[in-house]
């Protein structure tokens, strides 16, 4: 190997030693500034107010929307800062089928779920809360309300009261059921107990497999109580009672992360024009229900002359 080419070889070799070096004075310069964290991280995602498909608004106030928080696990997951998860909830519940869908994606990730349950986690937050590695609960939050319900309103009488004649032109002999102008019929009392009983069955069956209880144990405490945290943490519905810190330290430890770890908050984007668009919406609904009740009142006038 002639003298030039030595020369070249070297520069070469010296030039990626040279990058090497500039990459890792780089990262450890950004690491100091908190630009990377290099896995030393808990990520916080809050979950607060009902769980259901839509988006949080004055009217309505705040919606954990169930495509919201999967899309930020899905951000926690493939985040190679993050080593473990902290979802803060503080809900009442809201759908079933939106709960579960957010108890499946806590119970798919791949790093360590813990929660922290501050106000309250009931009914299908508590669904979604009993899928994490482990649950920390205020002791004086509301937890459990494993339960199901089915509201409806008999106002026929007030309607024969005020002077109101509403019926309905139906094809299907059921299709009318719940309707506000008359009482179930004892068939269709049995068939809606039957639903309700049903979900009951299957959200307790989730329960206790997502806690490792027993099916029977977790319906002996069920029946839509509702307790603090202390009592849920005696009754093997929680893990540990305390606050957000201690919640931290918890996911940190799974993580496998030093008491000097960091956090991010991790919160769905919603820019100025969905809000806007959001506002416009319901404003729109609100005054198109406004007009069709003054439209739909004037018509019941009619027809009661």
């Amino acid at each position: 190997m002639n003298q030039n080419n030595k020369l070249v070889l070297g520069l070469i070799a010296g030039g990626v030693l040279l990058l090497i070096l500039l990459t890792f004075v780089v990262v450890l310069l950004l690491g100091i500034s908190g630009g990377i964290f290099l896995g030393d991280t808990v990520a916080v995602i809050p979950l607060e107010g009902q769980i259901a498909y839509g988006e949080s608004n004055i009217l309505e106030g705040k919606v954990a929307n169930p495509e919201n928080i999967k899309n930020s696990l899905k951000q926690a997951e493939e985040d190679p800062s993050v080593s473990a998860i902290l979802l803060e909830i503080n809900s009442p519940g809201g759908s079933p089928v939106a709960s579960e869908e957010v108890m499946s994606a806590v119970k798919n990730c791949t790093k360590p779920v813990v929660v922290w349950i501050s106000d309250q986690g009931a009914s299908g937050a508590y669904l979604v809360a009993s899928s994490a590695d482990k649950i920390v609960a205020s002791p004086s939050s509301i937890v459990g309300s494993i339960g199901v319900i089915l509201s409806l309103t008999d106002l026929s009488e007030l309607y024969q009261k005020i002077g109101v004649d509403m019926y309905s032109i139906k094809a299907g002999e059921y299709k009318d059921m719940g309707a506000s102008y008359r009482d179930l019929t004892a068939a269709e009392e049995k068939m809606l107990q039957e639903m309700v009983d049903q979900d009951y069955d299957y959200f307790i069956h989730l329960v206790a497999e997502n806690r490792n209880l027993n099916e029977s144990y977790v319906r002996s405490i069920a029946e839509g109580k509702i307790y603090t945290g202390s009592q849920a943490k005696d009754l093997k519905l929680v893990d540990e009672t305390g606050g957000k810190k201690q919640a931290l330290d918890l996911a940190a430890r799974l993580g496998g992360l030093s008491d000097s770890y960091r956090v991010i908050t991790i919160t769905p984007s919603q820019n100025f024009e969905d809000v806007i668009n959001s506002l416009s919406t319901n404003a729109a609904y609100a005054l198109g229900k406004g007009i069709g009740s003054f439209m739909e009142k004037g018509a019941v006038e009619y027809n009661i002359r």
